[in-house]
C-alpha cells in the first residue's frame, strides 16, 4: 500500500494547498516542497508532474509561508515526553526531514506529562524563536499546551492525535479503523479469545483503538475480549502480558496497542517457554524499526510516523494549520501471527 500523503481525506482547508498539489501529482507533500523550493534531488518526470499540477490548480505559495520556508532563521518547536524510544526516533527523523526541506531549524524541548511542564516547554520554545509547534502525542491534545501556544501566537499541528481539535491542525491515521483491521485479521485466523493491551489513558488514540477492537469482537459470535491496561511502555507490555497469560483461560492472541508493548509480550511468551506464533500470536501497532529487528519479526499495523511528522512541518510552513490530514494505515503481516494451535473453546 502506498503510504505517501498523496490523497489524505478529511481536509479542512481553504484555497489550494501544497497537499492538493501533491494529491493531483501523485507524490508526497515533501516532494512538492522540494520542487517549489528547488531543494533536493527530484526525478525529471516527477518534477514535471508537480509543475503540471501546480499549473492546473493555479497554486501559488503563500508569501508568509515562503518567508517561513526560506528565511533560514525561522524555527519550529517540538516538545516530547513519549515513552517509546522507537516512536520518538521515527518522529524526529520525519520532523528533521521536513525542516531541512523547508530551510528552517527544529528546536526540541523535553517535558513531563503535566500541564505545568508542558507550558514551561512551550514558553522556552517561543523564547528561542519558534514560530510554530509540531506536537507528538500526548501533547497535541493537551489543553494547557494548546492554550499557551495560542496565547503566544504560535501555530500548532498535532501528530497522531486520535481526533481533530479545532485549536490545532492535525496529521493522523484513523486509529479506530486500523485497530479494527488488525482485530478482523486475528478473527479470520481463527482466534476467539483475544487479549488487548491498551495504550496510555491520556491519549485519545488509545480509546479509539479500544473501540475499533471491541466493535470487531462484538460483531463475531463466540469471540471474547480480555483487556489489560498498558501505557505504551515496554515495561507495561511485560506486566500486562503476564496478567493475560496468568488467567485460567489465557488468550490465544495478544494485540498490543503499540509495538513496544507487543515486544514486551513476546518477551514474556519466550520466558514462559511459549512458541510465538505457534502457541501464542502477538501483534502490535506503529511498525517501528524494532518490529523487524526481533525474532520472529512482528506483525503490526503501520502508521507512517516519519512522514506524518514531516507533513506536519510542511503544513506549518504552508500556513495550512487548519488542516486535518488522515493518512492511510496498513496491516503488515510478519512472523508473530498464525492460527491458534487449538480452536479456543
Amino acid at each position: 500500500m502506498d503510504l505517501s500523503p498523496a490523497a489524505p481525506h478529511g481536509r479542512r482547508m481553504s484555497g489550494i494547498r501544497i497537499s492538493d498539489v501533491a494529491a493531483r501529482a501523485g507524490v508526497s507533500a515533501m516532494t512538492v516542497s522540494r520542487v517549489m523550493n528547488n531543494r533536493g534531488a527530484v526525478k525529471p518526470e516527477t518534477r514535471e508532474a508537480v509543475l503540471r499540477a501546480v499549473e492546473a490548480l493555479g497554486y501559488a505559495p503563500n508569501v508568509a509561508a515562503r518567508s517561513l520556508a526560506l528565511g533560514g532563521l525561522d524555527r519550529i518547536g517540538l516538545i516530547w515526553s513519549n515513552p517509546s524510544a522507537g516512536y520518538l526516533s521515527e518522529f524526529l527523523l520525519g520532523a528533521l526531514e521536513g525542516v531541512r526541506n523547508h530551510g528552517g531549524q527544529l528546536l526540541v524541548e523535553q517535558c513531563d506529562d503535566d500541564a505545568e511542564s508542558e507550558v514551561a516547554a512551550v514558553r522556552r520554545l517561543a523564547a528561542g524563536g519558534a514560530k510554530g509547534l509540531v506536537l507528538p502525542p500526548p501533547h497535541g491534545e493537551s489543553i494547557a499546551a494548546l492554550a499557551e501556544a495560542e496565547r503566544l501566537g504560535l501555530k500548532v499541528v498535532a501528530v497522531a492525535a486520535g481526533s481533530f481539535r479545532s485549536e490545532a491542525g492535525a496529521v493522523r491515521i484513523d486509529d479506530r479503523a486500523a485497530a479494527g483491521v488488525m482485530t478482523r485479521r486475528l478473527l479470520d485466523l481463527g482466534h476467539r479469545r483475544i487479549g488487548l493491551i491498551t495504550g496510555a489513558a491520556n491519549q485519545s488514540a488509545s480509546a479509539e483503538r479500544v473501540i475499533g477492537f471491541q466493535s470487531e469482537i462484538d460483531a463475531c459470535p463466540g469471540a471474547e475480549a480480555i483487556i489489560e491496561a498498558g501505557d505504551f511502555t515496554y515495561r507495561s507490555g511485560l506486566d500486562a502480558a503476564g496478567l493475560l497469560l496468568d488467567r485460567p483461560r489465557p488468550p490465544t492472541a495478544i494485540f498490543a496497542s503499540n509495538d513496544d508493548m507487543a515486544l514486551g509480550a513476546v518477551a514474556v511468551a519466550h520466558q514462559r517457554g511459549l512458541d510465538v506464533p505457534r502457541d501464542l500470536t502477538v501483534v502490535g501497532f506503529d511498525d517501528i524499526p524494532m518490529a523487524t529487528a526481533v525474532w520472529p519479526p512482528l506483525t503490526t499495523v503501520r502508521q507512517p510516523v516519519a512522514r506524518m511528522a514531516a507533513e506536519a512541518v510542511a503544513l506549518l510552513a504552508e500556513g495550512a494549520t487548519g488542516s486535518d490530514l488522515v493518512f492511510p494505515h496498513a496491516l503488515i503481516e510478519r512472523g508473530t501471527s498464525a492460527p491458534p494451535r487449538l480452536t479456543a473453546s
